[in-house]
Formats: structure tokens, C-alpha cells, sequence
């Protein structure tokens, strides 16, 4: 039983509580019968069986004391074996210290001695060496101080060539300190020797490179580091390492790779790889990439072309240049944009007077294409002056005096002269000159280019495009009394206007001002650009106020020609009115012609606003119209049918000033129906009592009895 015990106290977790219902279980199973659950519960075996299992624990919890008392007693012996050790290896190791401590003290004294008996040595054997090497020199020079050739076996043996690189080098050195004269033959062949061995010294270099031998290029160009012509061989591994390199059409994908692999052979064969690995670059600059480059932009007879290589190749090169700057190339900073600047000055100083030549015949022909397609040709239109004076004088008598001393207006067959694809075109080419004035232009420049080049723009889409087609809409628009349908594409004229001035607009807040933010020039761009808006907008807005007059005075025209008297006086009062008068049927329908075309034309803001002038216009024109007549009882009613048709007509406009007046007007014309004891009435309702009394009294009287029925007192 104190085995299972232990099985359930090594649990973990341990559950006391599960430990004691396990207990009370098992005591329960083992006196009922199997598949028997319904027998009675007996406490007595309960409470034997707990006091049995409290006394088999404490017989376990006694014997696990005793076995923690002996491993308690073993972990104490085997701690104070452990202490034992640590104190003898902490003795051992202070006699080791101290004997390292004398060890160190013994060779200190032993290296001084050697180090003083070393410069003992060097004091005796440097004036040795030196002797030694003068006196070999001596003998060489000697040499060359006899005739005939060199017999040395250092100077003909090619085995030998370091040594006699070594000894000419020095004898050369020598020989610049001689005077002229009987040293002349000597010193003669010495530099031919010298010139001869640096040549050796160069083509050995170079084989070695083609073979692959590092350390031999090495020793070589250690060799040649002391020779004048030590350039030479970094010359000519340049010129090997060069060798079928650059050669395809992606020339610039090829340098940094071209670079990667060199800087690692420089890296271990020169002394100085900074100063190689520079003139390798440089070498690339001035040789293959500049000859690249100019053969590119040799050609400035396709302006176009000439500026989108300069534009590509100038950004490929600084591109370039930023991603050789891993690459240690020496101490100057700047020493990559000196080479592009070097390469592109050239170019990049008559690159402006060349952007403006070619927006200027792009914009040119752009422009001249688009009026061609229409078969038009552009004209030399003067505003203002004579032609606007005789224009407002015609709008003044033309009505009465009926003489047309305006400009005669030409029908273009209802084209506009405007195209949104002729501004984008425009706009395009003038963002991809800003994008090149960016990157071409110096930044003591950049900001008077890119003025230009707006200038430019704005000419030929404000001034040459959009300038010239509202003042040709202007033309077309008629002036005095119109007895015909008026063209009203000048609405169209506004809408395109308007769109095209927008793209302006998005293109100077977004390319334009980034690059005259910071600049007095950001200020006269903007001055300039409000004028030249100024300038459109009132000639738009005086288009629109001709329009809406030849609107008008159309109107105005049927309303004198379609209307009759007896429409509102009939000659048979038992006439029934089953419709609205002709006049009225015909201005309702050119109004809603009109309207319509106001809404194709335009929106938001500019439609609610023409919309409403066109409605005070209207009104006007129906009143005065109306103050023309005398009206019996059914003419009042038709009259009545007149306005409620004029009145849904305008409904359309959704002005609640243009409702409001209509809605008086129609109010006004039942006082020309109601019978004369109701008018006073009438006349005290909501609509009418805001309006002046002598309104009221001069619509009523139109009424053919006024004078019978003595109307004058009912306002009294």
C-alpha cells in the first residue's frame, strides 16, 4: 500500500483533495459487488480505512525524514571536499603567479640585453652594409664609365631583373647629381639602362596580368613604385583590365561591375589603390563613356532627340556616380561630379537656349496641326478699340435705328477652336522640360529656366489657344437686334476654358513652384499667372453678357413678332383658351433649347450663376413684354396660361430667386382676371404686398376696363 502511496504523492501536479475521494473510492469498490451501485454507504469501514491510511502516511512521512537526514549528512561531507580542493588550487595558484612574476621579471632583463646587444650589432653593421653597397655601385657605375657594352651578369641576365632594377634605380639617382661633361656618356647610359629595364619591368608586369600571377604583379609594381614611369604600369593594367570590356549597348550597366572585380585585383597589387582605383574610373570617364556619350548627342539637328539623350545619358551618369561612391577613389569629395560636369559642360551650357528652340516649334506646330485639322486659318484679331466701341454702340441703337455697324460675325459652324487634347499635349511636353530643367539645370539656374519655360507655356495655351478662341467666340457672337437663333458656343467656350486653365494650374502647383519655392521668381510666376487669369476671365465674362443679350433680344424678338394684340384683347370674349399663345410656345421651347445647352456646357458654380442671369433676364424681358398690352377678361386668362408656362419653364433652372420672381408675375397677372371688389384683396395677399403700390397700379391698369370700372380707386 505505501508504494501506491508513493506513486500518487510523486504526482505533479498533487491534488490532496483528489488523493483523499481516490481513497474513499476504492474503500467503497472493493465491498460492493461488481455492477452493484446501489449499496449502503458504511461510515465504520470509512473512517477504519482513513485512520489506516493516516497511519501507513506517517509511517512514510518517517522514513522519508530519515532518508533526507542521510542525503542531507552526504551533500554536507561532499561540500566541505569541495572547500578542501578550492583552498589547495588557490595556494597553487599564488605559487604560479609569483613564479610567472619572476619569469617575466628574467625576460624583461634578457630583451634588454638583447635589444642593446642588436644595436650594438647595427652600429657596427650599418656603415658596413653601407660601404658594402656603395662599393657595388661603384663597381656599376664604373661600368657605364667604360665603353662598349655592359658585361654584368646583373644587367644581362633576365632572371636578375629585380637587382638590376634595384642598381639602376639607384644609379640613376646618382647621376642626376653629376655635373655635364666627362659624366655625360655615363649618365647617358645609365637613363637609356633605366628606360630599358622600366620597359622590361612594364611588359613583365603585363604578362604576369594576362597569366593571372597576383604576386608577381605585385613584386612588379612594388618594383616600379620607385621608378618615374610607375604611372605607366598602372596605365597599362588599366588598359588590360579594360580590354573587351564596355563594349555592348548597356555601357553603364557594365562599369560598376567592371569596377567590383578591378578593385579587388588593385587592392592586392598596388601600394596605393585609392589613387588607382581613381585613375580607373577616371580613365572610364574620359575614354569610353564620354566618346559614348558624344557620339549620342553629336547629332542637335532633332532637337527632341538631342534632348531626351542628353536628359536620359546625364541621368544615367549620376546615377552611376552614386553607385560608384562605395568605392574609395581618393580624398576628394567631388571628384565624381567634376567628371560628369567635365563631360556634360558643353552641353549643359546651351541646354536652355536648346529647350526653348524646341518648345518653341513643338508648341508651333502642336497648335498649327490642330487648327489645320480644322481647316482654319488662324487670324490676326485685335480687341478691344474700334471693334468693342462699335460693338456697345450697336448694342445701344441697333434695336431702334436697326443699322449694323459692328464687326460682321462669321458662323465657324458651331466649333469652338478649343481641344482638351491640344492643352495635355502642351502640358506634357512643358512637365517633361521641367523634369529636364531639374536635372540640367545648375541650381543658381534652375529657377530663371524653369520661368522660361512657364512663359513659354503659357503663351501658347492661354494666350496663342485659349486667348485667341474666346476672342473668336466674341466674333461670332451677334450684337444688336438678333432675328435669328443666336450661336451660343461660347458657353462651350467658358466650360473648356475653364477645364483647361485647371490642368494650368495642377501643373504649377505641382512642377513649377517645387522649383521657384524658395525664390523671388515664385512670386512673379504667380503674379503673372493671376494676370493672364484676369485677363481671361473678363473676356469670358464679357462673352457670357453678349451671349445672354443675344439670348434676350432673340427672345425679345419673337416675343415682337409672335405676339399679337388680339392673343390678349380677342375680338370674340366667348373665346375659349385651350392653350398657351405661339409666342409663348416658341420662347419656351428656345429657352429649353438654351438651358440644356447651358447644362452640356457647364457646371457648378458657373451654371448656377448663368442659369440665374439668364433667369433675370428672362423675367424682364416677359415683363416689359407684357407692359405692352391691354387685356380683357380672356385675355387675362391667356396671358395667365402665358406666364404659368414661362413659369415651369424656368422651374427647370432650380433658382429659388428665379421661382420667386415668376411666381410674383403669375400672381401680378390674375389681377388682370379677378373682378374689380376682389382686387384689393388680391392685392393685400402674400406674394403682392411687398411690391411698390405703383407696380401694382400700373399692371392693373392693362385691364381694357380700368377706366369703366374705375379701378384707380380700388388702390386708394
Amino acid at each position: 500500500m505505501l508504494n501506491q502511496y508513493y506513486q500518487e504523492l510523486e504526482q505533479d501536479p498533487f491534488d490532496g483533495e483528489e488523493f483523499v475521494e481516490r481513497l474513499a473510492w476504492r474503500v467503497n469498490a472493493s465491498k460492493s459487488p461488481p455492477g452493484n451501485t446501489d449499496a449502503a454507504f458504511d461510515p465504520d469501514l470509512l473512517h477504519q480505512a482513513f485512520t489506516q491510511a493516516i497511519k501507513d502516511l506517517q509511517i512514510l512521512d518517517e522514513r522519508t525524514a530519515k532518508k533526507c537526514e542521510r542525503v542531507e549528512a552526504a551533500v554536507k561531507e561532499e561540500e566541505t571536499r569541495y572547500w578542501h580542493n578550492i583552498a589547495q588550487l588557490l595556494d597553487n595558484n599564488r605559487e604560479a603567479f609569483q613564479s610567472f612574476q619572476e619569469l617575466d621579471s628574467h625576460i624583461n632583463s634578457v630583451a634588454t640585453k638583447v635589444v642593446h646587444l642588436g644595436d650594438q650589432l647595427e652600429s657596427v653593421n650599418t656603415p658596413r652594409s653601407r660601404a658594402v653597397e656603395a662599393q657595388r655601385l661603384m663597381n656599376h657605375f664604373r661600368e657605364f664609365l667604360l665603353p662598349g657594352p655592359l658585361v654584368s651578369e646583373v644587367f644581362t641576365d633576365k632572371a636578375k631583373i629585380y637587382e638590376a632594377a634595384d642598381v639602376i634605380q639607384k644609379l640613376h639617382l646618382i647621376a642626376q647629381e653629376l655635373p655635364s661633361g666627362k659624366f655625360e656618356g655615363a649618365k647617358q647610359k645609365i637613363a637609356e639602362k633605366y628606360d630599358e629595364i622600366e620597359r622590361s619591368l612594364i611588359m613583365e608586369f603585363v604578362k604576369a596580368h594576362r597569366a593571372g600571377d597576383k604576386d608577381r604583379m605585385k613584386e612588379i609594381a612594388g618594383t616600379l613604385s620607385h621608378f618615374k614611369g610607375y604611372s605607366q604600369c598602372v596605365d597599362a593594367f588599366i588598359e588590360e583590365a579594360q580590354i573587351g570590356a564596355l563594349r555592348s549597348r548597356d555601357l553603364y550597366g557594365e562599369v560598376v561591375p567592371l569596377c567590383t572585380r578591378s578593385q579587388e585585383l588593385i587592392t592586392q597589387v598596388f601600394t596605393n589603390p585609392d589613387q588607382v582605383m581613381g585613375k580607373f574610373v577616371l580613365n572610364i570617364f574620359q575614354g569610353q563613356l564620354q566618346e559614348y556619350i558624344q557620339v549620342k548627342l553629336d547629332n542637335k539637328s532633332i532637337p527632341e532627340l538631342y534632348l531626351k539623350n542628353l536628359h536620359e545619358l546625364y541621368c544615367q551618369t549620376v546615377k552611376l556616380c552614386s553607385d560608384l561612391q562605395r568605392f574609395n577613389l581618393g580624398n576628394d569629395s567631388q571628384f565624381l561630379s567634376k567628371l560628369t560636369k567635365s563631360i556634360f559642360q558643353r552641353h549643359l551650357r546651351s541646354y536652355i537656349s536648346v529647350e526653348t528652340r524646341y518648345l518653341k516649334e513643338k508648341f508651333n506646330v502642336i497648335l498649327s496641326r490642330y487648327y489645320d485639322s480644322k481647316g482654319h486659318q488662324k487670324k490676326n484679331i485685335q480687341s478691344g478699340g474700334i471693334n468693342d466701341f462699335r460693338r456697345n454702340i450697336q448694342d445701344v441703337i441697333g434695336t431702334k435705328a436697326n443699322i449694323n455697324i459692328a464687326p460682321a460675325a462669321e458662323n465657324y459652324g458651331g466649333e469652338t477652336f478649343l481641344s482638351e487634347e491640344v492643352a495635355i499635349s502642351l502640358l506634357q511636353e512643358t512637365k517633361q522640360a521641367f523634369k529636364r530643367c531639374q536635372m540640367l539645370s545648375t541650381q543658381s539656374d534652375v529657377h530663371n529656366n524653369a520661368v522660361h519655360i512657364f512663359d513659354l507655356l503659357t503663351k501658347a495655351l492661354l494666350v496663342e489657344h485659349v486667348d485667341y478662341a474666346i476672342e473668336l467666340g466674341l466674333l461670332v457672337i451677334p450684337g444688336g437686334e438678333v432675328r435669328s437663333p443666336p450661336e451660343i458656343n461660347f458657353f462651350e467656350v467658358i466650360h473648356q476654358s475653364s477645364s483647361m486653365v485647371n490642368l494650368l494650374d495642377k501643373l504649377f502647383s505641382d512642377t513649377l513652384v517645387p522649383l521657384v519655392i524658395s525664390t523671388p521668381k515664385h512670386g512673379d510666376c504667380l503674379q503673372k499667372k493671376k494676370q493672364l487669369g484676369a485677363s481671361l476671365e473678363q473676356k469670358l465674362d464679357n462673352g457670357l453678357d453678349r451671349t445672354l443679350s443675344a439670348i434676350v433680344s432673340y427672345i425679345r424678338h419673337l416675343l415682337s413678332t409672335e405676339q399679337k394684340r388680339t392673343d390678349f384683347r380677342p375680338e370674340n370674349e366667348d373665346t375659349l383658351i385651350y392653350n398657351v399663345t405661339s409666342a409663348c410656345q416658341k420662347v419656351v421651347r428656345y429657352v429649353t433649347q438654351v438651358s440644356e445647352r447651358v447644362r452640356d456646357s457647364l457646371d457648378g458654380h458657373n451654371l448656377e450663376s448663368v442659369l440665374l442671369e439668364l433667369g433675370l433676364r428672362l423675367h424682364r424681358t416677359i415683363l416689359d413684354h407684357l407692359m405692352k398690352f391691354e387685356y380683357s377678361a380672356t385675355g387675362a386668362m391667356a396671358v395667365i396660361c402665358d406666364v404659368n408656362e414661362y413659369r415651369k419653364c424656368v422651374a427647370g433652372f432650380k433658382n429659388p430667386q428665379v421661382n420667386s420672381l415668376f411666381d410674383t408675375l403669375h400672381t401680378l397677372c390674375k389681377l388682370l382676371q379677378v373682378s374689380p371688389e376682389n382686387l384689393k384683396m388680391v392685392c393685400s395677399g402674400d406674394q403682392l404686398s411687398g411690391l411698390d403700390r405703383t407696380v401694382l397700379a400700373n399692371f392693373i391698369q392693362l385691364r381694357s376696363d380700368y377706366k369703366i370700372a374705375k379701378l384707380g380707386n380700388q388702390l386708394k
